[in-house]
């Protein structure tokens, strides 16, 4: 057996053994009912930011959708299953918030910010083209002393609020006050969250 699944066998050992006996009602009641979370969370697939862990969520409550730099395509656009997810969410579970969430040293930023990074990588390089114009604004924005990588991973998350607006199951539940939206960006060393809310561009502490 190769060393990492022996690996993965011990956690889900470890969960059976510790972690499920102290959780065994609350994992049978949400088996049984209707999944209702009141939250869809739409956030990066690196390995190091865990959303249930980052929000204290109990099962059930957090939709999750993960893909290279927390990405939405515009309405229309390929969009790597974004779309589904968001028609899903919205319209069948009647989630309350969308919540797009980056985080500090996001390599789909770093990648942004060092064309050719990705050359060999086609499909991620195309995919980095839903965040182009974040660039644009992040090179427009930032001064000599700002941080240009934290500046492009706000203007992303930026960005791609403003792209889930595109989506009409989405615009037609902004409209009718069935669903808010925010951004954030995790900061993964210091255990921070920075939000901006709807209409607003700027990021505050919790």
């Amino acid at each position: 057996m190769d060393e990492v699944l022996h690996r993965l066998k011990q956690g889900i050992r470890r969960f059976q053994t510790e972690i499920y006996p102290a959780r065994a009602e609350q994992y049978e009641r949400v088996m049984n009912e209707p999944q209702r979370p009141h939250t869809l969370i739409i956030t990066c697939a690196d390995s190091r930011l865990q959303p249930d862990i980052l929000t204290q969520a109990d099962p059930g409550e957090i939709f999750v959708s993960r893909n290279i730099g927390n990405m939405v395509p515009t309405y229309g656009e390929t969009s790597g299953g974004v779309d589904a997810v968001l028609e899903y969410a919205v319209a069948a579970l009647g989630v309350q918030h969308i919540a797009i969430c980056g985080h500090t040293n996001c390599g789909a930023m770093k990648a942004l910010l060092e064309p050719g990074s990705a050359e060999a990588m086609p499909s991620v390089s195309a995919w980095l083209g839903h965040a182009q114009a974040a660039l644009a604004a992040a090179h427009a924005l930032a001064s000599p002393e700002d941080n240009l990588l934290r500046v492009i991973t706000e203007q992303n998350v930026l960005l791609q609020m403003s792209h889930l607006r595109t989506y009409p199951v989405v615009a037609d539940a902004l409209a009718k006050g069935k669903v808010h939206l925010s951004g954030w960006v995790y900061d993964i060393s210091a255990g921070q969250v920075s939000l901006c809310y709807d209409g607003s561009t700027a990021f505050h502490g919790v």
